[in-house]
């Protein structure tokens, strides 16, 4: 009798994604060393880096539930279980978030509180976009960085200090900024809503805080929408402008993350074929005094 092949074993994408973690969870053990965490060694040690019971020590987990997520047995770790593991394991930004996506968790928000930076490559990417207003924004979406056709269409944010760069601001409360946007009270109330949603994370942060109370205090459409609670997660969209010289212009906008953790995002306009909006874009660069031409 002709025998019949023997089927492949199958795997769920569960199985595969545990035993991805606990390959990743088991590398990143090798590749520690006692000396690193503070754990006195013999002079005979086989184990490359660190033992399985040393790892579950320092994380403060049980030494055989530690071996089944190694071994990529059905284990479902807590959050603040793999943050412990994360910082057993001396794991980077990276690796922690790659953990984390491993083990199937979100990982825990951390507010921002060091200094935000734009670095040299967005900055050389911001100013390579000649033909597409753009500028990078902070978590509490403080204009940061720009490049000269932002400057063009909505002007010069080097002018402006402080809370008068954010954006949020320069939408209820900048004159300038208002008459340049068409449907202003349809964008602003777009604008409350997606920086409700963002500032969700940083509720209690005391730079939040302050710029609510300061919008409450200065915009009576501020004071009368917030409590409303609305939010929205618009990441592209139309903008009609009717600019002081060359008039009506109209814009493709796009929100796009940074991916570094930092909560920055570049905010990029496209002019539409619409209203000669290409044009006119290039008549006011060319118009730009040469001080203004650089961010």
């Amino acid at each position: 009798m002709e025998s019949q092949p023997h089927s492949a074993p199958t795997h769920s994408a569960e199985d595969s994604r545990r035993r991805e973690l606990g390959a990743f969870l088991r590398s990143r053990r090798e590749r520690l060393t006692p000396s690193a965490t503070g754990i006195a060694t013999g002079l005979r040690r086989r184990t490359p880096g660190l033992r399985r019971e040393e790892v579950a020590m320092i994380a403060g987990v049980g030494t055989t539930w530690y071996t089944w997520l190694e071994q990529g047995r059905e284990v479902r770790p807590s959050v603040e279980v793999l943050t412990a593991l994360a910082e057993a394991l001396r794991l980077d930004a990276a690796e922690k978030q790659h953990l984390f996506i491993l083990a199937d968790r979100q990982q825990p928000e951390r507010r921002a509180v060091a200094p935000e930076k734009v670095d040299g490559p967005l900055l050389h990417m911001l100013q390579s976009l000649v033909l597409q207003p753009a500028y990078v924004v902070g978590r509490r979406w403080d204009v940061l960085a720009w490049n000269p056709a932002a400057v063009a269409v909505f002007g010069d944010y080097g002018l402006l200090e402080g809370d008068a760069r954010n954006i949020v601001h320069m939408v209820f409360t900048n004159p300038h900024h208002r008459r340049l946007l068409v449907d202003w009270e349809e964008l602003a109330r777009t604008v409350l809503a997606s920086f409700r949603a963002a500032s969700a994370r940083y509720v209690g942060d005391p730079d939040f805080e302050r710029l609510i109370e300061l919008m409450t205090r200065s915009s009576p459409e501020f004071r009368n929408w917030w409590p409303q609670r609305d939010v929205a997660h618009r990441l592209s969209g139309v903008k009609h402008v009717r600019h002081p010289s060359a008039g009506a212009m109209t814009f493709e906008h796009m929100s796009l993350s940074i991916g570094d953790g930092s909560d920055m995002k570049l905010i990029v306009y496209t002019p539409l074929a619409e209203q000669n909006s290409v044009a006119k874009l290039q008549t006011l660069l060319d118009a730009l005094p040469a001080e203004r031409r650089s961010a």
